[in-house]
């Protein structure tokens, strides 16, 4: 009898310490601030991001102008953790699971209308966060230091799914509800566990004055003269008009150069002449100049020349043959046998997952590889990266020193900074920074064929190699891949405009046109925003290119 007993007792201990140990996990109610405390379950709009702990009632807007400049916050305050509410919705799933299954649902209204409902995908807020806070304090627009975030992506889905076409100028009313949910056969979700309303005034669509707008007055640069060539004037002041009213956000300058001269140069948000841009990747197609260049030098064999000749595979993790025989046509391309895909946050490759590392080149060097990648194009910064050790490794005194050497001095560049890895090398997977007519004269070079000032400082068949549509981009239409350079077709006035281009992140662009005198750059920092590239889309088709189009009237 008194073995069962124990049993019964050791059973009821283990079953306690269990539900003890599952209780620790959800963190308990609480308020850190009086102002919470007294504002349970309600949310409120600030146009600035206040801390926290430093909110009044004060920065409680009732009321908002809501132009294209605005910015919009929200605080929410919660009885409880969002692992809370998840686990009363499946109180036998412990927390750390329903991470993985769960978060919040927000939805909008404008003037009672159901506009908007997302389930945010599991991951943002952090586990952390889920687990202990007991409030939500967030930028929606935040065209000063806005990075794309997971709720600033929440509203941008809001606006393309109807909240744009609602919002038209004049009043409304902004009502927001938050909700847990749980995604298990279906979606499960609580009781709403806060709301809140803020009444808008909308005035998002400006009226432009062009006579008012003066176009910047351009004068000579090193290298470069300045155009006579007419162009629609009035297009490129409604363009200039839009970027300062915020139609188009975080713009920082548009340089046009015509048949190698200064036609357009116009700068914004603060930006000059002089102001040095962060165009992202934009710099991974400096790397496909200098290998162009160093094979001309005879420092590296060919594109063709394997990566097994630069290092010793069978140190690293994951290695085979097809590994060794890996080329460097293969990282120009975005077309290796690398497991990475920056598209795809799940690849064990992917960028965000080599930035922590102490050793970027182990990083990709270890990784598996599969012949079969190699069918299909996948964009893999990390293979830049190890096309910029290889670089550094094979030219004469480092990579920096020869890409001042045979690339930046013979193009009267001079004001630059590289960004490095790790290793102290230069940061072939985007870190390289200059003025915006220094981008336009690096776009002219290939415009030019490589031949710039009476020197043929890039080999024109590599500018055709480069040129050249090697790959198809999987998902896009009519869309190809070159050497680390980008192609497709604008189409402006029912004409179509084939560039050859650099891009980078927060809409960055150096565009070289095929069949036009034209080279065009866009510096912007729109940083993870996903408006940042449809917006220069728009501005090259509706504005630039119909500006300088034959047939564009002139006024």
């Amino acid at each position: 009898m008194h073995k069962y007993v124990w049993v019964i007792l050791a059973f009821s201990l283990f079953a306690n310490l269990c539900s003890a140990q599952e209780q620790k996990n959800v963190a308990p109610a609480h308020c850190k601030t009086t102002l919470h405390h007294a504002n349970i379950g309600k949310i409120f709009f600030t146009d600035t991001r206040v801390p926290y702990e430093a909110l009044t009632e004060k920065d409680f807007l009732k009321s908002y102008t809501l132009t294209n400049k605005s910015n919009l916050f929200f605080v929410a305050y919660f009885d409880h953790t969002l692992s809370h509410y998840k686990q009363q919705i499946q109180p036998e799933v412990s927390p750390d699971s329903l991470f993985k299954t769960g978060n919040y649902q927000f939805t909008l209204y404008i003037d009672n209308k159901h506009i908007y409902q997302s389930n945010l995908l599991p991951g943002a807020p952090p586990a952390k966060s889920q687990h202990n806070d007991t409030y939500l304090n967030r930028p929606f627009i935040d065209n000063i230091n806005g990075q794309g975030t997971w709720s600033e992506s929440y509203w941008n889905r809001f606006m393309r799914n109807g909240g744009d076409s609602i919002l038209t100028d004049g009043k409304h009313l902004l009502k927001m509800e938050i909700r847990a949910y749980v995604k298990t056969d279906s979606i499960k979700t609580s009781a709403i566990i806060a709301s809140g309303i803020l009444k808008l005034e909308v005035a998002r669509h400006p009226k432009i004055n062009t006579k008012k707008i003066r176009l910047h007055q351009i004068s000579p640069y090193n290298g470069l003269a300045v155009s006579d060539a007419d162009f629609n004037k009035a297009k490129i002041k409604e363009l200039k008009g839009a970027i300062d009213a915020g139609i188009f956000k975080k713009i920082n300058s548009i340089i046009v150069l015509k048949a190698g001269k200064i036609l357009i140069e116009e700068y914004f948000n603060g930006a000059g002449r002089d102001s040095l841009h962060d165009p992202r990747s934009v710099g991974k197609s400096f790397a496909s100049t200098l290998t162009g260049i160093a094979i001309r030098d005879g420092f590296i064999k060919s594109d063709t020349q394997s990566i097994g000749d630069f290092y010793n595979l069978r140190q690293y993790q994951n290695f085979n043959p097809f590994k060794a025989k890996a080329n460097i046509k293969d990282l120009l391309t975005m077309s290796s046998g690398f497991e990475g895909n920056d598209d795809d946050d799940l690849s064990i490759g992917n960028e965000e997952n080599m930035y922590p590392t102490q050793d970027w080149i182990k990083f990709t060097l270890d990784l598996p590889y599969q012949q079969k990648l190699k069918e299909n194009w996948h964009y893999f910064t990390a293979g830049v990266v190890l096309l910029g050790d290889i670089l550094h490794k094979s030219v004469p005194n480092g990579l920096e020193k020869y890409a001042d050497q045979k690339l930046f001095e013979p193009l009267g560049i001079r004001n630059y900074q590289w960004q490095f890895t790790p290793q102290n090398v230069p940061n072939t997977a985007g870190g390289i920074q200059m003025n915006a007519l220094d981008f336009a004269k690096y776009g002219q070079l290939y415009k030019n064929k490589g031949h710039w000032n009476n020197q043929q400082i890039l080999p024109e068949d590599w500018v055709t190699k480069t040129f050249t549509k090697h790959k198809s981009i999987g998902g896009r239409n009519n869309e190809f891949y070159g050497f680390l350079f980008w192609n497709k077709t604008f189409t402006a006035n029912n004409k179509d405009y084939e560039a050859f281009y650099c891009a980078g992140n927060g809409g960055n662009y150096i565009l070289i046109f095929k069949d036009e005198p034209l080279v065009i750059v866009i510096t912007a920092s729109a940083y993870g925003q996903p408006y940042a590239h449809t917006q220069v889309a728009k501005m090259l088709s509706d504005y630039i290119l119909p500006a300088l189009l034959p047939q564009a009237s002139r006024r």
